[in-house]
């Protein structure tokens, strides 16, 4: 069942970001950035399941967290502080006002 919420989440945040890109930069930016991540969370799911592999038991902690489900969390988790970097605009950044033409101090 966990699983499930996390695949769901998934799904959530893909149709998010696609969303996002296609209304900032076309249906291509926003095909681009599904395959983004779908490719993260394709490698992802292999490098968190061998971590998890090597920190926890083979049956688990319990029938509901399993191996698989502790990858699945792992990446999860991971992905969020990733994808909250990578996609976030960051109006109050410096790189988005030098991006942007304005200065952080005045003249």
């Amino acid at each position: 069942m966990i699983d499930l919420l996390i695949f769901y989440i998934h799904v959530v945040a893909a149709s998010a970001v696609f969303t996002k890109r296609w209304q900032e930069g076309g249906m291509g930016e926003g095909f681009l950035s599904l395959a983004f991540m779908a490719l993260i969370f394709f490698v992802g799911w292999g490098m968190a399941s061998f971590v998890v592999k090597l920190l926890m038991p083979a049956e688990g902690f319990g029938r509901a967290f399993n191996r698989d489900t502790a990858g699945l969390a792992l990446l999860t988790l991971s992905e969020a502080i990733f994808y909250y970097f990578y996609f976030h605009n960051g109006e109050g950044s410096e790189a988005s006002r030098a991006s942007s033409g304005t200065r952080s101090t005045p003249p």
